[in-house]
């Protein structure tokens, strides 16, 4: 107990001097325009957004106005409006890219675990939150001298469609209504809105982009391309899988910020489809904000897709059908001839800028120096804060599933093992970098998770075994040695960002290389079951591991961020109650002979394509979507006294009911209207209870199933879920809002939104609800 003291305090101390450090050099101001002498109207902040934003707009010359439309936007020193880079990451937390700096007095920021890993915890509340750290931090690196914008591209909110994709680590998984969800709230975190209710949309803290916008979830599979690829979608998978998540990012949300993909759909470049962009997006969803273009994508239309035949016809293409910046130079290169031509208009040009200027404006970047205004207080301070890193660690403690525990091989004893030996093994143990992912910054603290076990255990040794996760270069023997020398073995192994990152998807869904054979031998030769620790963002098979008795236990900790090695040491030792749930499906190797390019979503049978994800999935599987272990028992179970469906009836009397070639009786949902759907809103109420023995936090999934999967149904469907904290024995209601027509309605293969006659089932748990929708 005292080594591990010590280990925390000389942590502690090493953050404090780090924080010193982070706060000695004085910060520089923080661009902006409108100072206390102007009098423009575009400085007037008594003037609505888009009127000071179209006086800004008229005043420019045409090529000032097509400076402006790359990301890299440069200053128009006449008008004293400042340079602006577009260009920011921030997925899980603010990182290294064009607009933020962490190379000055701040050099580092909170990095929480990557969002794959964040989802499992099914905890839309530690979501938000998250959002709000990332935009407060944002807006500390700025106010702070260090960007030179606050525009951030983040959420990534493609379905996790096939578990090979090497951006799934990227996403909150793959069911749509969690993706939306995750994309909503994260989306409010990050722009300084409430969680719920009510949006202030002229007053950003920040400004998130929901990317990738549309059916973009492939970079590079056996020679096919992201920049190459058309998606063949149809209009129910449309409907239903790949754009709900952006629906509900905007609509829900209040997303300022919208990215177009590289891939075409159906044929048409998404960056070049007025459909999407303007008719669905602007006109359906009522998007306010900005929509920016993948680096390059521009580019891209005319030099990879041929779908432009000149260069200005794709600057036309993007311009009309509503895209408004280029990340790159392809417009700024082009626009000014493609606007001599007569292949875009200058109402073409000032659309786009109005749209842009609007979001500076709405930053509150046009009002003078934003250190006097509204996150004028936001410093430097408030980065990498005490509160902001014991958030990174609650995330990956809740994020962390518990695949395997046989014979209850975990937790550890912490007595027990403070006078015994344990053997770290693997690639993954002792590698800080590899536990943040991609797309992260430097961040505030940097603990392996041999270093947090060294915190426990007195004799602790670490053998690496493979130099990396692609592990075709192995030392068994000293792994094997080891462990038969060790009172206990703990395995880190998984993928890296070798395996599976941006343009790079995976063939094989095994562990890499000689993975699987260190591990056996290791499991082997142990005095005792091992424990097996995964560091992984998509799926791998692990079949073997999960059938061999040697292997006590299973853990799966996705890319976990800072605070990771501390978080899998406390879950290992039962400081920590496992809860998470996996947001994906793991399939087995045999997965892999489906072609990664097909983008059906359901199964079928006379081919036999099996699907995909747990919705239309028709195969073996080596997990479960929302499958997770915990230390406890927990009891789920519908109470009868809270549950209140309504009439039926109301919602479709007098609606004229159609059938399907199968047979299936349905009722279109928006001839319903939004006051009949409305009444047939109810609750659902769940008991859940904790039946010990220690507290934990349980994530709570509510699911729907149809009595039989015909016309495209799914076989089930995430209808809500939420996070509860039980102490052992403890007992709780968990009121979900069920809106029929949200909720028990499906896709049909036009992709209008239908509700069919007869039985749907609500189920909890083992626990199911029956509700019957007759006329």
């Amino acid at each position: 107990m005292g080594r591990r003291t010590h280990a925390v305090q000389a942590a502690a101390l090493l953050l404090l001097l780090a924080f010193l450090h982070l706060h000695v050099a004085a910060a520089a101001d923080p661009p902006f325009s409108c100072g206390a002498a102007s009098g423009a109207p575009y400085c007037d902040r008594k003037l609505p957004m888009e009127r000071r934003a179209a006086d800004l707009v008229s005043k420019l010359s045409l090529e000032e106005k097509i400076s402006q439309l790359g990301d890299e936007s440069p200053a128009v020193a006449r008008l004293g409006v400042p340079a602006y880079k577009w260009w920011s990451e921030a997925l899980h937390g603010v990182a290294w890219s064009k607009g933020m700096h962490l190379d000055g007095p701040l050099r580092a920021a909170t990095s929480f675990p990557q969002v794959i890993l964040t989802a499992a915890s099914f905890n839309p509340h530690l979501w938000y939150r998250i959002g709000q750290v990332i935009g407060r931090e944002a807006r500390g690196v700025y106010n702070n001298g260090q960007a030179e914008g606050l525009t951030l591209w983040a959420p990534n909110i493609n379905v996790f469609r096939d578990p090979r994709w090497g951006r799934g680590q990227e996403t909150p998984g793959e069911d749509p209504s969690m993706t939306g969800k995750y994309a909503a709230v994260f989306v409010r975190g990050v722009q300084g809105y409430g969680m719920s209710g009510a949006i202030n949309s002229s007053d950003l803290e920040a400004s998130a982009c929901c990317k990738h916008f549309t059916a973009y979830d492939l970079d590079n599979w056996k020679g096919v391309t992201r920049f190459a690829f058309d998606a063949k979608v149809t209009e129910q998978d449309l409907a239903d899988t790949y754009n709900p998540p952006f629906k509900s990012c905007v609509e829900d949300g209040g997303a300022s910020g919208i990215m177009c993909s590289y891939n075409r759909v159906n044929g048409v470049p998404t960056c070049a489809d007025h459909n999407l962009l303007s008719k669905t997006a602007r006109g359906d969803w009522s998007f306010n904000g900005y929509i920016t273009s993948d680096c390059d994508a521009v580019a891209i239309i005319h030099d990879v897709q041929g779908y432009a035949k000149a260069a200005e016809d794709a600057v036309a293409d993007v311009l009309k059908a509503g895209m408004d910046v280029n990340c790159g130079g392809y417009i700024q290169t082009h626009g000014v001839s493609a606007y001599r031509q007569g292949k875009i208009t200058g109402e073409d040009i000032d659309r786009a800028l109005r749209n842009l200027f609007a979001i500076r404006m709405r930053l509150g970047l046009f009002n003078g120096n934003p250190k006097y205004n509204r996150y004028g207080n936001i410093g430097a301070g408030q980065v990498c804060s005490k509160e902001h890193q014991d958030l990174a660690l609650q995330a990956a403690q809740d994020g962390i599933v518990l695949l395997k525990n046989h014979a209850g091989a975990l937790p550890l004893s912490k007595s027990r093992l403070s006078s015994s030996s344990i053997a770290v093994i693997g690639p993954n143990g002792n590698n800080a970098s590899l536990l943040l992912g991609n797309y992260f910054g430097p961040p505030c603290i940097s603990v392996t998770p041999f270093q947090a076990l060294q915190g426990y255990v007195k004799d602790a040794r670490f053998v690496q075994g493979c130099k990396a996760a692609v592990c075709n270069v192995s030392d068994i023997g000293e792994a094997v040695h080891a462990a038969g020398s060790a009172d206990y073995v703990v395995l880190f192994m998984g993928l890296d960002q070798d395996q599976e990152k941006e343009e790079v998807d995976r063939l094989d869904l095994g562990l890499p290389g000689m993975q699987e054979s260190l591990v056996s031998k290791v499991a082997d030769a142990a005095k005792k079951p091992v424990i097996l620790v995964l560091l992984c963002g998509g799926p791998v098979d692990v079949t073997f591991a999960k059938n061999n008795p040697k292997i006590g236990a299973i853990v799966w900790a996705g890319y976990p961020g800072q605070a990771g090695g501390i978080a899998i040491a406390q879950v290992l030792f039962g400081e920590h109650n496992p809860g998470g749930r996996l947001p994906v499906t793991w399939y087995p190797k045999e997965f892999t002979a489906v072609p990664m390019t097909d983008m059906r979503m359901r199964a079928d049978p006379s081919t036999g394509y099996p699907g995909r994800t747990y919705r239309f999935y028709k195969g073996k599987t080596v997990y479960n979507f929302g499958y997770g272990l915990s230390y406890s028992k927990y009891s789920h179970r519908f109470a009868s006294k809270g549950t209140r469906p309504p009439s039926t009836r109301s919602g479709i009397e007098g609606l004229k009911a159609t059938a399907s070639a199968a047979g299936t009786v349905s009722y279109d949902v928006e001839e319903m209207g939004a006051e009949a759907c409305d009444r047939l809103r109810f609750p659902a109420v769940v008991r859940v209870q904790n039946h010990g023995p220690m507290d934990g936090r349980h994530p709570v999934l509510l699911f729907l199933r149809w009595p039989n999967a015909t016309d495209g149904r799914p076989a089930s469907q995430l209808v809500g879920f939420q996070s509860v904290h039980l102490k052992a024995d403890e007992a709780a209601h968990v009121e979900f809002e069920v809106s029929p027509c949200k909720h028990l309605s499906r896709a049909a293969e036009d992709g209008r939104k239908v509700i069919d006659q007869g039985s749907h089932f609500l189920k909890v748990g083992d626990d199911e609800f029956e509700l019957s929708f007759m006329a």
